[in-house]
């Protein structure tokens, strides 16, 4: 199973303070870059490329639901989940990832650190209230048992630490006992550096998005993959990164971090 597979391989990482190299299984490095270059990727897919940020959102929350599958084993369908997603579009891949994990009938319970959500990760709230899934009030955490925490609060852009209900949540997933699965990076940490500028999550894996982020530290992150958002090369070539795909014939890989 990757999931496994790329456990073995972390463990085996170089844990050193310098700058982390990201590599595919067979060896083939891939870019890593700042949040500054992430911005600009997105911005070039969005108003000049393609895919639109629905579509990346779509494709982000896919993934997470797929590797949060392949986290719970043969034992998915009895799982329960709870998803803290924030406002904007890291939170829209939670939610996202929320319906298509209630869409196959498992228990999933979705706490939003905030009533104000994005444009899109509005939509996605109003597609998942369509399923069978519960939104929950951050109160109400803890009468509600879960097996895995997915944490999509607060995604690249973070400049400073966590306030309000997000700290919150942070601090009740970290104290909960849970593995936490994270989406792109873990919440509270610089996407540049990996420094937390407060309290951050700490998860037993992460799943990023498009390109590894400067910052994810082994230490910090678990088992790192990477997902497809299914932007295409010539929008990494007009950013100025140079790619070629990685996925072959999967939606989400492992990484080896040296």
């Amino acid at each position: 199973m990757v999931w496994l597979d790329a456990v073995s391989m972390q463990r085996n990482a170089d844990r050193s303070n310098d700058l982390p190299r990201f590599f595919t299984e067979s060896g083939v490095e891939i870019p890593s870059v700042t949040a500054d270059q992430m911005r600009e990727i997105d911005r070039i897919a969005m108003e000049e490329t393609g895919p639109n940020l629905f579509q990346m959102m779509e494709n982000a929350g896919r993934s997470l639901a797929l590797m949060a599958l392949d986290f719970l084993g043969r034992e998915w369908r009895k799982a329960r989940i709870t998803v803290l997603a924030g406002g904007g579009g890291n939170g829209g891949g939670g939610i996202c990832a929320a319906r298509h994990l209630a869409n196959r009938g498992i228990a999933v319970s979705l706490c939003l650190a905030t009533e104000r959500l994005g444009e899109v990760p509005a939509q996605q709230q109003g597609i998942f209230q369509s399923t069978r899934g519960k939104e929950i009030d951050p109160d109400h955490l803890n009468r509600t048992p879960a097996d895995l925490i997915v944490d999509a609060l607060i995604g690249y852009g973070l400049t400073d630490a966590p306030r309000g209900t997000a700290v919150a949540l942070i601090g009740w997933a970290n104290g909960s006992g849970t593995p936490i699965l994270s989406l792109d990076l873990p919440s509270g940490l610089d996407a540049a550096t990996g420094v937390a500028y407060g309290e951050a999550i700490r998860p037993q894996a992460t799943l990023t998005l498009a390109l590894p982020k400067r910052g994810l530290h082994p230490d910090r992150t678990g088992p790192l993959f990477l997902a497809d958002l299914g932007i295409p090369e010539e929008t990494y070539h007009r950013a100025g990164v140079a790619y070629t795909p990685p996925f072959g014939n999967r939606f989400y890989i492992p990484l080896v971090v040296r």
